[in-house]
């Protein structure tokens, strides 16, 4: 199948009349995210920063989703050119950055997208399934228009540089990590504290100054609907990980009493 511009993330926020609600793939399983991608949510974002996904993971799982009407975002563990290089190659049209702190930081990772003059990318397109093996014509020629980068807000020096990496041409949304945010505030742990929602709330409005779309991870529905009401463009609300350690868990609760589940010699539950 062609790699289509529609395919992109930039135009499905610029055409969606609501906000676009996603959850994390994080398994590394091409099943799971199958399964997730006919869920009826809008986008994806399948993670190799803290997941055990490498090249061919990622590879199986874009194979796996290819046809379902989800978008799929890809999110590198580090802003590296060589990485980026790579990940475009395989087909990740839609790319999540990490760690973005600074101006220069938001353009290496554009440059990395771009093939000389505009940037840096490497050009191995003969090569790619994002050409299809030179199938695509003129991919080299519009291959930057077949391809988002959204980069993410996440410490307290890239909210304070929020509307200069807004202006970066090629950004073309940011994503607010509270997690880590919090944590570069000195308050590990508390996403929810009211100075960390202020400065989710701060990136959101100059998001909007900038008319550039936002979005935001919120697990908790009442903190995810706040981020909506005050502008967020998208958002992550659950993971397949935590989907499934929560439902299991729950099984285990409705079942075993506590204190009651057998176990082996290897302290682990005994098999049924």
């Amino acid at each position: 199948m062609p790699l289509r511009i529609e395919d992109t993330f930039r135009i499905a926020l610029a055409a969606a009349d609501r906000p676009l609600a996603g959850m994390w793939v994080c398994s590394g399983s091409p099943l799971i995210a199958e399964l997730c991608a006919g869920s009826g949510l809008d986008w994806l974002l399948v993670d190799a920063e803290h997941s055990p996904n490498g090249l061919e993971s990622i590879l199986a799982q874009l194979q796996a989703v290819n046809g379902y009407p989800v978008q799929v975002m890809v999110r590198p563990p580090v802003n590296d050119t060589v990485l980026i290089k790579q990940y475009l190659d395989l087909g990740v049209q839609n790319l999540l950055i990490p760690m973005v702190n600074s101006v220069a930081e938001a353009e290496s990772a554009v440059a990395a997208t771009r093939y000389p003059p505009e940037g840096v990318r490497g050009v191995g397109s003969a090569l790619a399934r994002a050409a299809r093996w030179n199938r695509v014509p003129d991919y080299l020629a519009r291959a930057a228009d077949t391809i988002s980068v959204t980069v993410q807000i996440e410490s307290t020096a890239a909210v304070d540089s929020v509307a200069d990496i807004l202006k970066v041409d090629g950004v073309d949304a940011i994503f607010v990590g509270p997690s880590d945010l919090a944590a570069s505030m000195g308050l590990l742990g508390q996403q929810e504290h009211p100075e960390v929602r202020a400065a989710v709330e701060h990136c959101l409005t100059a998001a909007k100054t900038a008319r550039k779309p936002a979005g935001v991870n919120a697990f908790n529905p009442d903190t995810a609907r706040h981020y909506l009401d005050n502008g967020a463009s998208f958002i992550l609300v659950g993971a397949d990980v935590a989907l499934l350690a929560r439902g299991s868990e729950a099984l285990a609760a409705q079942y075993i009493k506590a204190g009651d589940i057998q176990k082996d010699s290897g302290g682990t539950p005994a098999s049924y």
